[in-house]
């Protein structure tokens, strides 16, 4: 008898899925491996509750025009995301029209302000895939029309979600009181250092320490950079860039209860199972200020060194990049 109930139970839940419609996902830009690998693993044979109440139905490739490892991908990926039974549509205004949400996954952060500006006008709920924008002040310009039209918005790197980095965030090990955090930095010419491969080292540092950075200064060879950061409560935070080594993620979270190591790449299902809980309620799990004083942290860096490695404090490059913001909401159609 207990054993019929349970199966009555599984078929009960089934057919509440099956009744259930699925939420349509649009993806902007195929020059990255994360779009195919969303798509793989939402349009796949999962049997994953949360994963099978969505499906990508459609994507407008492009893209980047600029940065080659991005565009020339764009072919393939094409290719790979049709096996999945994914429509390729020839405009956003197209790829809004068929989609419940939006993945917007090009790898150029340069494009983002404008094809942002055209999910935030339509109403959709949108992640901004890394970077959120190329510069402080596209980030900025971001924020001021998501605010106006609304929008929620969520960016994140995948690193956040660590499984060990969540616990770290939650106070598991007592309350942070200092953390070093590395990641690969590959430099791209078109983009301000950290903004687009650093930023996951930088994240990582985030996710640990929480808002509320005063000043950072760098340090640079050709192997890499180190980056101090000081909070407004003392307590100092350290980015390793490692461009000549290993490509690994982690750190050291100083605790309360001692060091504790920082949780490294987890694969994209962790960011994948947020997104999906982000579309179903609209509500992101990183603040989009806790993201804007990242790209501050990654800009007050970057003039860092060209002052030779002098603090600078992070309101001293939100006051130079509000005035660019406004320029650039400005351009705008």
């Amino acid at each position: 008898m207990k054993n019929l109930l349970l199966l009555f139970s599984a078929l009960a839940v089934t057919a509440t899925l099956a009744a259930q419609p699925v939420k349509r996902i649009g993806i902007i830009g195929l020059d990255t491996s994360h779009s195919t690998a969303f798509t793989e693993l939402l349009n796949g044979d999962s049997d994953d509750p949360l994963v099978r109440e969505f499906e990508v139905v459609a994507a407008y490739p492009y893209g980047s025009t600029v940065i080659p490892s991005s565009y020339e991908r764009i072919p393939g990926y094409i290719r790979e995301v049709e096996r999945h039974g994914v429509r390729i549509v020839d405009s956003i205004d197209e790829l809004i029209a068929v989609s419940d949400c939006i993945l917007l996954e090009t790898n150029d952060g340069h494009p983002h302000l404008e094809q942002a500006t055209q999910v935030f006008r339509s109403g959709k709920t949108c992640y901004i895939d890394k970077p959120l924008g190329a510069t402080l002040a596209e980030v900025l310009a971001i924020r001021e029309l998501a605010r106006r039209y609304g929008c929620p918005v969520f960016s994140s790197s995948a690193l956040r979600f660590s499984p060990e980095n969540v616990r770290l965030h939650e106070g598991a090990y007592g309350p942070v009181l200092g953390a070093d955090c590395y990641s690969p930095h590959k430099v791209e010419p078109t983009h301000p250092d950290f903004g687009f491969y650093g930023i996951h080292g930088v994240e990582t540092l985030y996710t640990l320490m929480g808002t509320g950075c005063r000043e950072v200064s760098r340090l640079h060879s050709k192997q890499g950079d180190i980056v101090t950061g000081v909070w407004e409560d003392g307590r100092l935070g350290t980015f390793r860039a490692i461009v000549e080594g290993p490509a690994i993620y982690g750190g050291t979270a100083y605790t309360s209860d001692g060091a504790v190591p920082a949780g490294g790449y987890a694969g994209y299902k962790v960011l994948l199972d947020q997104i999906c809980t982000y579309f179903n309620t609209g509500i992101s799990p990183v603040s989009l200020d806790e993201t804007v004083e990242i790209f501050a942290f990654m800009e007050a860096s970057n003039l860092s060194l060209r002052r030779g490695g002098k603090a600078v404090r992070l309101d001293e490059v939100m006051k130079k990049a509000e005035k660019e913001a406004r320029k650039l909401l400005k351009k705008l159609p």
